[in-house]
């Protein structure tokens, strides 16, 4: 539903916007990074796993993300650093809440046959298989730029911030505590099951010893018998509240690298940006009563303890 919504094409020399309902964006080469490779890869997560080493040495100093996709005989790879793609959408005046999705020009490769006019200085061209920004001045007469930009130029696939939702996790930090609610959820519904089952095996035991010694009907005493059978729920509540807690504590900067949970123990380990996001996050653990241990060699944390 995201692909419906209007495409506009920003630039560093446009003027600030005002916008008052959701568009898509469409960002040109000044900000990403291209490569294409002859790779005998089959798919694209295959792709992806192998990109940041494609561009070893090639990057600026960020935190960049990538985007891989197939033309042809050849992968194309994308690097690109969302945190300077969203300070200079803020700088022009977008609202992220606004920005539904992030696509590049490259994509829409096979739609530039003529020039596109970028600002007054520069245009868009196809050279070679690759969108590239060329000086106005160096087009020639007869390529005077007529390309008219329209929602005919929005990919397929796009880039979702994770801030026009609201959210401080980023979609693979969202993914994965999805994973574990749903895991959780199955963990629950099994031994919902199992409880249930056993549940209707201890009461009807029950009704046997009831009805050959009527002096085992006090109330006391059933509440013993009925003891056993809230152990499971119990664990299953200390395993949620683990994973809630996980979840307040996730905010930029953080990211959840695994958790583990059995019956008795948890063990966590988040990944810290740096010394303060590392900082911020043993604070929060101290709060939540936690005990935390760093990680020789990195600002990543450990926390373990006992249901």
């Amino acid at each position: 539903m995201g692909n419906n919504k209007e495409l506009l094409l920003v630039h560093p020399s446009m003027k600030t916007v005002s916008l008052t309902e959701a568009v898509n964006v469409m960002l040109p080469p000044q900000f990403y990074t291209l490569k294409k490779e002859a790779l005998p890869l089959r798919y694209a997560y295959q792709a992806k796993r192998i990109a940041p080493s494609l561009f070893d040495g090639l990057l600026e100093a960020g935190n960049y993300e990538y985007m891989v996709w197939k033309e042809d005989e050849a992968w194309v790879f994308l690097a690109y650093d969302i945190e300077k793609i969203t300070a200079f959408l803020e700088s022009k005046g977008f609202v992220l809440e606004h920005v539904s999705k992030l696509f590049f020009a490259q994509q829409s490769i096979d739609l530039f046959n003529q020039p596109l006019l970028l600002g007054e200085d520069d245009a868009l061209v196809a050279l070679d298989g690759t969108v590239v920004v060329v000086p106005k001045e160096a087009l020639a007469e007869e390529d005077t730029p007529s390309l008219r930009f329209d929602n005919r130029f929005t990919p397929k696939k796009g880039i979702m911030l994770s801030g026009a939702y609201g959210s401080v996790l980023s979609l693979k930090q969202a993914s994965m505590l999805a994973a574990i609610f749903i895991l959780f959820a199955l963990m629950f519904f099994v031994e919902g099951s199992r409880y249930g089952d056993d549940s209707q095996a201890g009461e009807a035991k029950m009704q046997e010893l009831l009805s050959a010694y009527p002096a085992l009907q006090s109330t006391y005493t059933r509440e013993s018998i009925m003891t056993k059978y809230k152990a499971i729920d119990t664990i299953e509540r200390k395993k949620r509240e683990i994973v809630k807690m996980v979840s307040g504590m996730i905010f930029k900067g953080v990211t959840l690298s695994s958790l583990e949970i059995d019956a008795n123990r948890y063990k966590i380990h988040f990944a810290c940006k740096n010394a303060q996001v590392a900082k911020r996050l043993n604070q929060l653990a101290a709060k939540n009563k936690l005990k935390t241990s760093a990680v020789a060699g990195s600002h990543d944390l450990k926390i373990e303890g006992t249901l």
